[in-house]
């Protein structure tokens, strides 16, 4: 869960950057977990992106991911 969620952070990160915006500037994030119980372990790494202000978020757990994935995160943010 850690390195996936590390992953898909950091193409997060890269997308935001590429596009001219940035993580501060996530003001929503809807997660999808297959087994919440390892929600304490993708928060682990999602406290070091989003370390002061976390934006608003939705976790759900329990689904059956696209390619057997563990975790899937979308973002909605703004551009200034």
């Amino acid at each position: 869960m850690a390195e996936q969620t590390e992953l898909v952070l950091n193409n997060i990160k890269a997308i935001l950057e590429a596009s001219g915006s940035s993580l501060e500037q996530v003001l929503k994030v809807n997660i999808y977990l297959s087994d919440i119980a390892k929600k304490p372990e993708m928060n682990e790494v999602y406290k070091r992106f989003f370390p002061k202000a976390p934006p608003a978020r939705i976790g759900m757990g329990g689904l059956q991911l696209d390619d057997g994935l563990d975790i899937e995160i979308d973002v909605i943010a703004s551009c200034d």
